[in-house]
């Protein structure tokens, strides 16, 4: 008998230990006290468990941008003003949206894999309105306008055959490195925002200033540049629309919750029509989501992956694989021995000389000088893609010709505060539509103080050379 009560005992220890993770129902709340030494009846429990609750998927990638919006708000004057002026254009707006609809996806996914705010997906609509191929008078290139030095400081391939400043991928890694590491800096999104479009040293120096004067140092107590005071407030005001635009009169362009593009792997060089023919696309349209390509060819080297729309990707590898022994190149890279005339590398190479200089963006009046990437045809006998070392780093190197007197001279200058194309025209003797092609720059175009120029002088005849000595 004594056995048995043991082992009724330590049954009982038993079930009210499992019943420590369960909840009594109402009765087994109200039952008596059970006397001391005898066995209870096993009472029914209700089980407490986790909630499994059915998560929908985003209908668009708008909805789910939205529930990513972390960032805090700016409300100012600036925010409103700006509010009005784009939802006095809702045809633009929509037709921007539009435009972002083949990148859009790519990106919220990438800001939400790193844990980043999604507004930061609005701010090529403030930089581009999302033109992977937009170039300002600055010189700064690609949907999210990377200048060239910082461009090469989050390593962006800039040669004679790509600019990876204009690449989906490549830019949208760098430009969310570039804005998670101004985060880091300021601790603030508003003035990483701000660091982004003026410079990190720029906005430390702005707070050190009004530390010193004893002033705040947040993004709406700075003094700052005119651009740069607009910048945060355009994009509060795209978030404001992209959060309620039927409370602005807006229709933002209908982009589902899927990836709009597959990157495909290729091994050897190819023409860019020729990807296109196979993919069963159009040249603009393959060039809308690989907007890297300078020329006509890809070379594999450096490019091994190509970006195509979901269905047209599987189409391509189904094609290309029929095609393994065919040529799918025809252009190649020659690299100039010393410096010669493009008439001179024309001839040598088999090409006329027009097509040479449109291919590889010769502006008349200049030399190939040595050590120069080009783009030449490829010979059917050529079977040997473009090496690494050349697809990675060939640069088109240029001389200016002078005016019939000679190679010229190289001349780095550094824009002064007011400087245009037309002032420093007239400076150096030289004519307004050289100056603008050799900086990339618009006739018209206003240079930023402290800008980095070029401009190609004359070499000077011999006896005036021995004269100034």
């Amino acid at each position: 008998m004594a056995l048995w009560r043991l082992l009724a005992s330590a049954a009982l220890a038993i079930v009210i230990a499992g019943c420590a993770m369960t909840s009594p129902t109402p009765q087994a709340a109200l039952a008596p006290d059970i006397p001391s030494g005898a066995l209870s009846p096993i009472q029914r429990m209700t089980l407490v468990g986790w909630t499994v609750r059915r998560q929908e998927p985003a209908q668009d990638v708008w909805t789910r941008m939205r529930a990513g919006f972390t960032m805090p708000d700016l409300s100012t004057d600036l925010v409103s003003d700006r509010e009005q002026w784009y939802a006095s254009r809702p045809e633009a707006l929509t037709h921007m949206t539009e435009r972002s609809g083949k990148y859009l996806f790519y990106i919220v996914e990438e800001l939400e894999r790193r844990g980043m705010p999604t507004e930061l997906a609005l701010l090529p609509f403030v930089e581009s309105a999302y033109n992977p191929v937009a170039v300002s008078s600055a010189k700064a290139a690609g949907m999210w306008q990377f200048m060239p030095a910082t461009g090469t400081y989050f390593d962006l391939t800039q040669n004679a055959f790509r600019d990876d400043r204009r690449d989906i991928q490549a830019s949208t890694r760098a430009a969310l490195d570039y804005l998670q590491k101004l985060y880091d800096m300021f601790g603030d999104w508003h003035l990483a925002l701000a660091a982004y479009n003026w410079g990190e040293g720029s906005v430390s120096r702005a707070q050190a200033k009004n530390e010193g004067l004893s002033l705040g140092t947040g993004y709406t107590e700075l003094t700052m540049p005119e651009e740069t005071r607009w910048y945060v407030p355009k994009l509060q005001a795209l978030k404001n629309i992209v959060n309620d635009p039927q409370a602005y009169g807006v229709k933002l362009a209908d982009i589902g919750n899927h990836a709009y593009f597959e990157s495909v792997r290729i091994t050897r060089d190819m023409d860019v029509l020729r990807v296109a023919e196979l993919a069963g696309v159009s040249e603009s349209d393959f060039r809308q989501l690989n907007p890297a390509y300078k020329g006509p060819t890809i070379f594999a080297a450096a490019t091994p992956e190509v970006l195509l729309p979901w269905d047209n990707a599987q189409i391509f590898k189904a094609n290309l694989a029929t095609l393994q022994d065919a040529r799918l190149a025809s252009w190649t890279v020659w690299t100039a021995p010393q410096r010669m005339a493009v008439a001179e590398v024309a001839k040598k190479v088999g090409v006329e000389e027009t097509v040479l200089r449109s291919v590889n963006l010769i502006p008349s009046g200049m030399l190939i000088d040595a050590g120069a990437a080009l783009l030449v045809p490829r010979t059917a006998s050529l079977l040997t893609d473009v090496a690494a070392e050349i697809a990675h780093s060939g640069q088109l190197k240029l001389a200016s010709a002078g005016r019939g007197q000679g190679s010229g001279t190289r001349v780095a200058v550094v824009a002064r505060k007011g400087e245009t194309v037309a002032t420093l025209a007239r400076k150096y003797k030289v004519s307004a539509a050289d100056v603008a092609r050799w900086n990339n720059v618009g006739r018209n175009a206003k240079f930023r103080t402290g800008q980095r120029l070029v401009i190609y002088r004359a070499a000077q005849p011999a006896k005036q050379q021995s004269a100034r000595k």
